[in-house]
């Protein structure tokens, strides 16, 4: 038994071992191959971010006589106050997008973008639709990881006050962030029709979540979900290829740029890390 024991242990070891070297060298082809792009990810990232604001914006001058008679009948609004909700979700979408691309008074953008993701839940009476609950936790995170890039790693302290100082914050934000983008793919995840080889995806994707949402690896996990979900993106929601007249495709398009805005997210994830309370950080602690 003893003999089992240590063979045991010895062959975990080499697994282990064998693990940290193909991750590490994994890493380090990610980081040559990626090097060329590494100075465009953050405006990549960002313009991803807020895609699915700027459709939106499009979306609502370009059918808004449609907009108002959905607001008016279905949802019961008066007409000024439809008038005045949706004239204000175009200018703080478009507006608050320019801005985050722009690097411009990113904390007032985000909550203005913030706030439109809630008057739209309200709004359109989507509160309680689970698929759009989570795509919309998704891209929330994509705003906060916004949010945390923009603050300076600096610290301000004030005599004999407690605070949190502003690389705090910035922690905090980047694990709130990670923890809210992973919520699309779960969504997505448990949502259709099961197969062999759905499951065996789903599982995968999941892994790589769970990674991120604890820090392990995570640019790795996050680079993968950024791939998974382009190619998931193009392949399932391909409202190009869909007729006008079909009733899907705005669906289709709304889930597009969604998926969009969360794989701007993970690029900001990658490009900046996982952030204090991750199992990386803690691990040069060591």
């Amino acid at each position: 038994n003893q003999l089992y024991i240590y063979i045991y242990k010895k062959s975990m070891a080499e697994f282990k071992q064998q693990l940290q070297e193909f991750s590490s060298k994994a890493e380090d082809i990610i980081d040559r191959v990626g090097q060329p792009l590494k100075p465009y990810i953050p405006v990549i990232g960002r313009f991803l971010i807020v895609a699915t604001f700027l459709e939106d914006a499009l979306r609502i001058s370009t059918q808004w006589e449609d907009q108002l008679l959905f607001m008016e009948q279905r949802r019961h609004f008066p007409s000024v106050l439809s008038h005045l909700f949706l004239g204000l979700n175009v200018i703080i979408m478009a507006v608050g997008s320019f801005l985050v691309i722009a690097k411009r008074y990113q904390n007032y953008a985000v909550y203005g973008l913030l706030s439109t993701v809630v008057a739209q839940a309200l709004g359109y009476g989507l509160v309680f639709n689970f698929q759009f609950f989570l795509r919309n936790l998704s891209v929330m995170g994509g705003l906060v990881m916004v949010l945390s890039d923009s603050m300076q790693q600096k610290r301000q302290m004030f005599a004999a006050l407690p605070q949190i100082s502003e690389t705090d914050k910035r922690t905090y934000l980047q694990l709130a962030g990670r923890i809210l983008l992973i919520f699309l793919f779960i969504g997505s995840a448990f949502h259709g029709d099961w197969s062999l080889t759905r499951i065996l995806v789903s599982l995968l994707g999941l892994t790589a979540c769970i990674m991120v949402a604890v820090g392990f690896k995570a640019r790795w996990s996050a680079m993968f979900l950024v791939l998974f979900l382009s190619v998931f993106n193009m392949l399932i929601n391909n409202f190009w290829s869909v007729s006008h007249s079909y009733f899907k495709r705005d669906f289709l398009k709304y889930d597009f740029f969604q998926t969009l805005s969360t794989v701007g997210g993970f690029l900001l994830l990658v490009n900046m890390g996982p952030g204090g309370y991750s199992i990386d950080e803690k691990k040069k602690a060591f």
